[in-house]
């Protein structure tokens, strides 16, 4: 509960911070375009004495997102900033992480050709902010903050709508890193990392090399966003992102679709359905195969899928 409050109130608090700066700075500089949307989600059920089965439930979610547009002559920057943090407690069991997420990302373009055209350089970053475990084992760290935490940067070509709600951004051009600042989960090899190496030295069996915390990448990266009121009180948004390293198996392409629709009930109640479906190569998830009649338990590439229904408060500014 207190990992929830402390979110809420960074949420709140950055909230606050951007509303103020967007209150005394676009009265001197018409140029920049700022807003945003933060909502908090609750939900809730209580059975006693219900002969049907089942189990209490209690979830509570905070969500923040940000944007900085600056546009003069035939120079753009572009400003986003996605926070989440979400927590759910079924029956007897401890509240548990059900969503979390940072993600910000900047890109810097000046008009190229054919009025939509940039050339544009783009920095992302990516990681969470709490401890993740291998549910039902609360005691196996699978990630935290820094581990793992993505780094990219791009030069390429975006295409602009002229209403701004369409973006292709392809770059030949990008440098990935993956940050595992744990390392225990670095001498696993997770995320992609080089693991540790082990041999038996005087005897001892043991780590003779520790895991690496880092892994640099050089590829292709496409991103491709479209957000647009789809019907009154309606929005659509969707974002997918496309990596390919040329230097290690270039067909094995990194791929993170997020889609979002928020239906507005009144002024401040909102209905939001969110997917988040991702496949990475080097991110082994649990898997369970059949050998000889014999379940086994194992790890490979899997796509994961995320999907998130939840009814709130939100504040729009």
């Amino acid at each position: 509960m207190k990992k929830i409050l402390l979110v809420s109130a960074t949420i709140l608090i950055s909230a606050a911070l951007f509303a103020q700066a967007k209150d005394t700075v676009i009265k001197k500089d018409t140029l920049w375009k700022k807003g945003g949307i933060t909502s908090f989600n609750f939900g809730q059920s209580s059975l006693t004495n219900w002969a049907a089965g089942g189990e209490n439930s209690l979830s509570i979610g905070a969500i923040l997102s940000m944007y900085a547009n600056y546009k003069k002559g035939k120079t753009t920057w572009d400003n986003t900033l996605d926070l989440a943090y979400g927590m759910l407690q079924s029956g007897t069991s401890p509240l548990r992480k059900n969503d979390d997420k940072i993600d910000f990302s900047s890109k810097v373009g000046h008009y190229a050709f054919y009025n939509h055209w940039y050339y544009t350089a783009l920095v992302n970053f990516k990681s969470q902010f709490a401890p993740g475990y291998n549910y039902p084992n609360d005691s196996v760290v699978a990630s935290h903050f820094m581990a793992p935490g993505y780094l990219l940067g791009a030069l390429g070509l975006d295409y602009k709508s002229k209403d701004n709600t369409f973006s292709c951004f392809i770059s030949p051009l990008t440098s990935k890193t993956t940050f595992v600042n744990d390392q225990a989960l670095a001498n696993a090899g997770a995320f992609g990392v080089t693991p540790a190496k082990y041999d038996t030295v005087n005897g001892v069996y043991g780590i003779t090399k520790y895991g690496d915390k880092v892994l640099n990448q050089f590829g292709g990266y496409l991103k491709f966003t479209f957000k647009k009121d789809i019907f009154k009180n309606v929005n659509f948004a969707t974002k997918l992102e496309l990596f390919s390293n040329y230097l290690k198996d270039p067909q094995n392409i990194v791929v993170n679709w997020e889609n979002i629709l928020g239906m507005k009930i009144n002024k401040y109640l909102v209905t939001t359905i969110s997917t988040n479906m991702i496949y990475d190569n080097n991110v082994p998830v649990p898997v369970k195969r059949v050998e000889n009649g014999v379940t086994v338990n194992g790890t490979g590439p899997r796509l994961q899928f995320k999907e998130v229904l939840s009814i709130g408060v939100s504040f729009k500014f």
